[in-house]
């Protein structure tokens, strides 16, 4: 099953962009941290992501030349799985599978238009401060 659990942005500043989605816009902030932040938008969230911290979640050689502006997430049941059928069509793989702290094993990869989307599988949280 793939369901479209977040959209997320990369953004020049994050401040200035929290403010302007939750201030100007309206939107219910969830929470946030020095690298993310999250808005309450009913089934599908909002999030964003500062692009000064691209090269440590996608790779440097995968940004090289490019310019992202955001990815969809889809959650799947099974992401190694999906990781593996998708490198064996010729899908460019860009970070993962990789188990991040927030409770998503991750990978990421570029559409056919070179588009950044992720596919997530939820497993337990790491604990860290937010």
């Amino acid at each position: 099953m793939r369901t479209v659990d977040y959209v997320i942005r990369y953004v020049e500043d994050l401040e200035r962009a929290v403010a302007f989605y939750r201030d100007v816009l309206g939107l219910e902030l969830r929470f946030t941290d020095e690298a993310y932040a999250e808005f309450s938008t009913g089934s599908v969230k909002l999030a964003l992501f500062p692009r000064e911290r691209l090269p440590d979640l996608l790779g440097r050689e995968a940004l090289a030349g490019a310019s992202p502006e955001g990815e969809v997430l889809f959650l799947v049941d099974d992401v190694d799985a999906e990781a593996e059928r998708l490198r064996a069509a010729g899908v460019r793989i860009l970070t993962g599978p990789v188990d991040r702290p927030w409770g998503h094993r991750t990978v990421h990869l570029l559409d056919a238009d070179g588009l950044v989307v992720k596919l997530a599988q939820e497993i337990p949280r790491q604990d860290r401060d937010r």
